[in-house]
């Protein structure tokens, strides 16, 4: 049986809660052992927190998750840059400004993951989902690149990715706010769908997902 490791933030930005940890507390998946981990919004200690669970649980597959405030969809990550340039500061006050993940690295990693084929499950099971050719610059692309760095250079066997995913439902109507958002269980249902995509498949569909801008 695979083990699948799924990581989640924690609130950040003077948010009170954070979708992608609250998602992946609700995800079910079947054959397969699922762990979970949260991990701080901190540069570099995410990273370390990530490597300790790697470590701990041996896992076939790891899916960070990270919240994209302002996307109304889901959106599975394809590339992960080697660079930090935070507009905001991190939990611990952090700002890296122009700075590389990984000195030396690669300029980018592309995601292990059949992004598309995950998007296409979820749409057929409902939820709103598209590929995403941007993962930022802030600590989501930081976990991103430094799973991926990890799977080249120690843990060639195992498969990794990232997805972000929306404000919740219930954190807007909390903040009374009006902003994109999806119900948190959808938002699980969709995670919990690109899993099982992931477990069952490592060729992607070859359909265009490209953008223009």
């Amino acid at each position: 049986m695979s083990t699948v490791l799924l990581t989640g933030f924690e609130p950040f930005a003077g948010d009170d809660a954070n979708p992608s940890w609250d998602a992946v507390s609700l995800v079910e998946v079947s054959g397969a052992e699922l762990v979970t981990q949260l991990l701080p919004c901190v540069f570099d200690e995410s990273i370390a927190v990530l490597r300790q669970a790697v470590v701990a649980h041996r896992p076939d597959l790891v899916i960070a998750v990270g919240l994209a405030g302002g996307r109304d969809v889901i959106t599975p990550e394809r590339v992960a840059i080697n660079l930090n340039d935070a507009r905001i500061p991190d939990n611990s006050g952090r700002s890296p400004v122009d700075e590389p993940i990984v000195d030396g690295g690669p300029a980018a990693y592309f995601t292990g993951l059949p992004i598309k084929a995950g998007v296409a499950a979820m749409r057929a099971a409902g939820v709103p989902a598209a590929v995403s050719h941007t993962a930022g610059t802030f600590v989501c692309n930081h976990v991103f690149y430094g799973l991926m760095h990890l799977i080249a250079t120690e843990r060639p066997g195992m498969r990794g990715g990232f997805v972000h995913v929306p404000y919740s439902a219930e954190m807007t109507a909390a903040a009374g706010a009006s902003r994109p958002s999806l119900p948190v269980e959808t938002i699980a249902a969709g995670l919990a769908v690109f899993v099982e995509t992931c477990l069952k498949t490592s060729d992607d569909l070859r359909v265009s997902a490209g953008t223009l801008h």
